[in-house]
């Protein structure tokens, strides 16, 4: 394990370049449904009528005029269902990406029946808020030490047509991107900083989470992407060298503790032999203040009870 402070390069910003979009997101031009869904029904009422009158005439020997009427109800009920398939059911938190012949005419957002060209096809596209966790992923910090963290992103598609045509599954992209994004700043930071300015990715949970948030949007905006919320759910030590380091936690935690008590028990020395001279209770030379000090102390800083000794001669003896 190397203790071998990380570089100043840390803080820079070196989040990646994506190229610029081809295509950004327009609506497509769309009617209500209801209309369309109306007019499709009638022409097929009267594409069957039309054939029903058709054979009926046929039948009392107009040929001519019952061929006519059946041809033109087939081709009314057969215009009618072609044309009704260009209804769309758009939920909320949905929308559709429309396409004729391969060119993006627009998205529908309108929730709802709506109606749009039937050469066009619709691609359903969901535009919900959206969780994506990571699995827990092993990488070694800016120290070396090999660690184990995970996060959780939340997410949502913004720009449907960037969505659909600048990647080829945005939902894998975001899933790459955001590994990619956690481990760099795992190896640009280490677990617990030496140097107490230095940021560490234990102690400084709030500020690091922020940048991860800043690459992992810079990321995922080719894909028409917006990252809401980004959060480290799981942050420890590798196994192999997890109890090492709880060891030396455990060992700073000990010298952190010894290092109050002490403070506080010179404090008190220091307190009780002012308030002694300052009301005058008795008079200690420099061999008492010493004797007190010490025994003060060892009462203070001992870690266990303090085992009292009755002095039934001199100070001196």
């Amino acid at each position: 394990m190397s203790d071998t402070p990380p570089t100043a390069a840390a803080d820079a910003d070196d989040t990646p370049e994506m190229p610029k979009p081809q295509v950004r997101e327009f609506a497509a031009h769309s009617i209500g449904g209801g209309l369309a869904l109306l007019l499709g029904l009638l022409g097929l009422l009267a594409g069957g009528g039309a054939v029903i009158a058709g054979v009926t005439l046929a039948k009392d020997g107009s040929a001519g005029a019952g061929v006519f009427l059946v041809l033109l109800g087939i081709l009314l009920f057969i215009g009618s269902v072609f044309a009704m398939s260009g209804l769309n059911m758009v939920a909320p938190g949905e929308a559709r990406v429309v396409q004729l012949f391969g060119r993006y005419t627009g998205t529908i957002r309108t929730d709802g029946l709506r109606w749009v060209n039937p050469l066009t096809s619709r691609q359903k596209i969901s535009t919900r808020v959206r969780n994506h966790e990571t699995a827990v992923l092993k990488v070694n910090d800016a120290y070396g030490n090999p660690v184990e963290l995970a996060a959780v992103v939340v997410w949502k598609v913004e720009d449907t047509a960037q969505a659909v045509f600048e990647v080829d599954d945005f939902l894998e992209f975001v899933s790459t991107q955001t590994e990619a994004a956690v481990r760099h700043i795992a190896i640009e930071y280490p677990y617990d900083a030496h140097d107490e300015a230095g940021l560490s990715l234990r102690g400084n949970a709030e500020e690091i989470t922020e940048k991860l948030a800043v690459e992992l949007s810079a990321r995922v905006q080719a894909a028409g992407v917006r990252i809401i919320e980004s959060r480290f759910t799981h942050l420890a030590y590798a196994p192999e060298i997890a109890s090492a380091m709880l060891q030396r936690q455990q060992a700073g935690a000990v010298v952190a503790a010894r290092r109050e008590i002490v403070d506080g028990a010179v404090g008190m020395v220091e307190a009780a032999l002012a308030r002694i001279a300052e009301q005058g209770i008795v008079e200690l030379d420099e061999e008492r203040k010493a004797a007190m000090v010490s025994n003060l102390l060892v009462v203070l800083c001992g870690d266990r009870s303090p085992q009292p000794v009755l002095n039934t001669g001199s100070l001196y003896q």
